[in-house]
């Protein structure tokens, strides 16, 4: 089975799959050696660790699609990659989806923002018309060589225009050709539990730590019938604070004596970016 087709078997209504984000390809080989059987590019993830700077569309098509390509030398299962808002209108969502296919994505999640679009538990969002996006929608459905390659539409307009209105638009954009509708920030149990009862469909929530919406068990979002559940930024939150409260530790004393067990030991990081690989690799090839 292609990791198209996986992916796509994967996502139904009432797996509530989790999918975990990776800015990088070191974060989604841990993913894949935690056992996790998909993962999103993270977008939010991207313009932090690449940029360091804040979701509010910085990055180009060609920065994160050279990322793509990155983490699909890396790991062997699927990933839908976060494409933003297509970097522009519906012909440059075309070449948004041909460049995410040839570099190993298996799926990309588009938006209905305007520009320049925020992270979704962003304040002060705008969206373009639901008659726009479906037409980006189209495109991007008529330019995928693999009918399999999954088309998630996001609309952020909960925010903006109220619960109704991003109901009414993730109806349209299924009727449009998408695979997969994603409300962004609902801010309450009840609305979760709503989203796919009033918009039939296979669903993806973002429970961002934090953030806009209640962070509830996989179960319970099982039994409302969402198919996937994304933690886009989890690990880079993770990490973050890994890496802040090490630092400061040897800043503060000199030295990161007492503190061994705050960092993942030598043998360890090795295991992960698979040396003894690479090592036997010299052997086979040696003279």
């Amino acid at each position: 089975m292609s990791l198209n087709k996986r992916l796509k078997s994967l996502l139904q209504a009432g797996a509530a799959v989790l999918l975990p984000g990776a800015a990088n390809a070191l974060t989604a080989r841990i993913i894949e050696d935690a056992g996790f059987e998909a993962f999103l590019v993270t977008g939010a993830g991207i313009s932090n660790m690449y940029l360091g700077m804040p979701d509010i569309g910085l990055t180009t098509l060609t920065e994160v699609t050279d990322h793509i390509a990155r983490i699909r030398d890396a790991v062997q299962i699927p990933m839908i990659a976060d494409g933003d808002t297509g970097f522009g209108n519906a012909i440059n969502m075309q070449r948004t989806i041909r460049m995410f296919e040839r570099a190993g994505a298996n799926g990309i999640q588009m938006e209905d923002q305007g520009l320049p679009k925020k992270c979704g538990h962003f304040e002060n969002k705008h969206v373009i018309p639901a008659a726009e996006m479906v037409q980006k929608i189209k495109a991007a459905v008529d330019s995928r060589a693999d009918h399999d390659f999954l088309i998630v539409a996001r609309t952020d307009a909960y925010a903006v225009e109220g619960f109704d209105a991003a109901l009414e638009r993730v109806a349209q954009y299924k009727e449009a050709g998408a695979d997969l509708l994603f409300v962004e920030a609902p801010k309450t149990v009840e609305h979760l539990r709503d989203i796919p009862r009033r918009a039939p469909g296979n669903h993806i929530c973002n429970l961002v730590v934090g953030g806009k919406t209640p962070v509830i068990p996989r179960e319970e979002l099982a039994k409302m019938g969402f198919a996937g559940a994304l933690y886009a930024n989890a690990a880079l939150q993770a990490a973050m604070r890994a890496m802040k409260e090490v630092l400061e530790y040897l800043h503060k004393h000199g030295s990161l004596a007492g503190a061994e067990q705050a960092v993942m030991s030598f043998a360890d990081r090795q295991e992960v970016i698979r040396l003894g690989h690479f090592i036997e690799l010299e052997r086979r090839y040696t003279a």
